[in-house]
């Protein structure tokens, strides 16, 4: 049974992704306006009707800036932590399910859903581990540093979405005043380049089938960079690593058929 992904868009400017197993179809954060968020659907030939869940990630505004209007056009379901719904005004949402970060797992349709806590400046961030039919997929972005929590939950997973945020040197000579640098490189920011390989090199990365690397930032890295951090972690890497980018959807991911 067919189990893939495919993000809409990856940055500053707005994040989403969706996720397929079976009859289930999962959108992780929706960080567009209804109605770009729909143009890009269209683009990804996928129907927005037919989502099952939006879960949410964090409340930044490229996160969830459009996850209140989608679920009220579509009538969907949302899921998020105690804090994040606390945290920002998603206006009324008809199927409100909250989660603690530390509580465990859940299921939604086929897919099951292990929440990870990250260090993040927000109020209960999470990124979250997806498990199908013995296939896990790991959704990885918007943390400052890596934990041993995060190590443990993403060690071994078949695909990985991976952020790649900035690289340090172009951060700290780029446009962004000390203030928004200190943040975005901080301990509760985004992770670089360095730090992404890093985590590469401690978990078991050999069954990755797909290494995605996401939330580049178009003002303080470059694909190149990022690429070539990654792919200094092992050979290997090459054959299976992507880059997502901010203004169109990706292809599909399949992790199994």
């Amino acid at each position: 049974m067919t189990f893939r992904f495919a993000s809409l868009g990856s940055g500053s400017r707005g994040n989403a992704t969706v996720i397929e197993a079976g009859a289930t179809r999962v959108l992780v954060d929706c960080g567009f306006a209804a109605r770009e968020f729909v143009a890009r659907c269209h683009g990804l030939d996928f129907d927005p009707t037919s989502l099952t869940a939006i879960l949410v990630t964090h409340e930044h505004g490229d996160h969830m800036r459009g996850v209140g209007a989608v679920a009220r056009r579509f009538g969907i379901p949302v899921w998020m932590t105690h804090g994040t719904w606390r945290a920002a005004d998603f206006g009324a949402i008809t199927s409100l399910n909250l989660f603690a970060s530390h509580a465990g797992g859940f299921h939604i349709g086929e897919i099951a859903i292990t929440p990870v806590p990250v260090p993040h400046d927000a109020r209960e961030p999470t990124q979250y581990v997806f498990d199908h039919a013995g296939q896990r997929l790991g959704l990885l972005t918007d943390l400052g540093s890596i934990t041993p929590r995060v190590v443990e939950a993403f060690d071994g997973v078949d695909a990985l979405l991976l952020e790649c945020n900035h690289d340090p040197d172009m951060l700290a000579t780029g446009p962004y005043p000390p203030r928004l640098q200190a943040r975005v490189g901080g301990l509760y920011g985004h992770l670089n380049n360095t730090q992404a390989a890093d985590f590469l090199r401690r978990i078991d990365h050999g069954r990755l089938r797909h290494l995605v690397a996401a939330h580049l930032s178009e003002k303080n890295n470059s694909p190149e960079l990022a690429r070539q951090a990654l792919e200094a972690v092992s050979a290997d890497l090459s054959a299976c690593l992507s880059l997502l980018i901010q203004d169109q959807a990706s292809d599909w991911f399949a992790i199994s058929s």
